[in-house]
């Protein structure tokens, strides 16, 4: 598994629990020494007891030498970072192609380089020209085998998923690829075979058309508040809709992470490079970032129109719980828009507080939920961490100078909160007053 990153740690460690062996390699030897010594770079639930027990039993190990670790290996999985590029919105294939070179140089003959990477459609043919023109003799395979794993469900992904897409031209590249997914082939799980292209197009076009279910239904919760209707119930009566399913249907501040963002910038790069727009891509690409925008103005519109000398605790930084990723998280662009309308910030996230320290100056770091909330002026609930969903309401408002919460979760019952005598704000449904009864 070339690249110890998320992708690549926890894909070997699931290799590794179905029994083969795997190495891990990275060029990051602080990384990789962390590693050895039991420590993991990310927060994912049930990895570091997966790592243990598969390192413990011998099958899983980390290295900084690719050509040692190349030694017999059938199976060459690349999982590195694919980032937007700057300037263009392009992904950066640089460190994948560093891989593929390094690779060719090292991998045994006949073996199969496997991209886990997300990729733009056409890279798995680059990779197979650039590997026999550096060794034509080693007859190096390529195959596309694209992931899907969500942060904070990535184990329960890996191991039990909808699908597994496989592009394969040959018959060799599709029987290692059966062998080395057996365990899931004899549970029954659909494997689909295509072309290169069509596996790379599978990644784009499924992250894509989530990233517009999400953005609609945030752009649906705007109306239902303009109208007076709920968009919970909304999100209950079309999801029931066999062809809609009820998934990616919960309204909040905008998307973010680590795949959205970038893959739906890159695939709107390509069609605009081959003149075939994907204008609804580029809409909600539009609309996601004013999102975060608006949902700065309607903090400020909750306090009355300034948050100049204000204190606001907010719980959760991540762009989702249960992981410690912050990557394009809306915490990124809420609270320095609120630093920069006055507002003083008082900050907790369950994991994510360290990799925080590395985007934020100026906060006020708190042990806990409650910490956050005293004197603060309002509570925000920008992240749906388990631990924040049944606080102690009484003692909510003891702490807090007014009793106003702003829930971008929509993780409370908004007569709850009004029984409880605080002004709730939610995402697509009417405010409550409660201080006012």
């Amino acid at each position: 598994m070339v690249g110890a990153g998320y992708v690549g740690l926890v894909s070997g460690a699931c290799f590794s629990e179905f029994g083969w062996d795997v190495v891990c390699v990275d060029n990051d030897s602080t990384k990789i020494e962390a590693l050895v010594q039991g420590k993991l770079p990310i927060y994912e639930p049930g990895l570091d007891d997966l790592v243990k027990r598969s390192v413990t039993e011998g099958r899983l190990s980390f290295s900084t030498d690719l050509a040692s670790s190349l030694i017999d290996a059938q199976i060459i999985f690349i999982a590195v970072g694919t980032p937007s590029r700057r300037g263009d919105g392009h992904a950066d294939l640089s460190y994948v192609f560093d891989a593929v070179s390094n690779i060719s140089m090292y991998a045994e003959p006949n073996a199969l380089v496997v991209t886990k990477s997300t990729v733009p459609v056409g890279t798995g043919r680059d990779i197979q020209e650039l590997l026999n023109k550096k060794n034509p003799n080693s007859k190096l395979l390529v195959a596309a085998n694209p992931e899907f794993l969500r942060e904070g469900s990535a184990i329960e992904d890996f191991m039990r998923p909808d699908r597994i897409i496989i592009g394969a031209e040959c018959e060799k590249s599709k029987n290692l690829m059966k062998e080395v997914y057996r365990p899931l082939f004899l549970k029954a799980t659909p494997i689909v075979f295509t072309s290169l292209e069509t596996a790379e197009m599978i990644k784009y076009a499924s992250n894509s058309f989530l990233a517009t279910k999400i953005t609609l239904m945030n752009e649906f919760a705007d109306l239902c508040e303009k109208v007076g209707a709920n968009i919970q119930d909304v999100a209950r009566g079309i999801g029931l809709d066999g062809r809609i399913g009820g998934k990616f249907l919960n309204a909040g501040p905008g998307y973010g992470g680590s795949c959205f963002p970038k893959d739906t910038a890159a695939v709107v790069k390509t069609g605009q490079d081959i003149n075939s727009p994907l204008s609804i891509v580029e809409q909600v690409i539009k609309v996601n970032e004013n999102r975060k925008f608006s949902m700065v103005q309607k903090i400020i519109d909750s306090f009355g129109g300034s948050v100049s000398g204000k204190t606001v605790g907010i719980l959760g930084l991540t762009f989702k719980p249960n992981t410690d990723d912050m990557r394009d998280s809306p915490s990124l662009v809420i609270i320095p828009e609120l630093i920069r309308a006055g507002a003083n910030i008082k900050v907790f996230d369950p994991e994510g507080m360290e990799s925080a320290h590395n985007y934020f100056t100026n906060l006020i770091w708190c042990n806990d939920a409650y910490e956050t909330m005293k004197d603060s002026d309002a509570l925000v609930i920008l992240t749906e961490w388990n631990q924040f969903r049944a606080l102690d309401l009484e003692r909510m408002r003891s702490l807090l100078r007014t009793p106003l919460v702003i829930d971008m979760r929509n993780i409370y019952n908004p007569e709850d909160m009004k029984s409880a005598l605080f002004d709730y704000i939610s995402i697509g449904r009417e405010p409550v007053y409660g201080s006012k009864e």
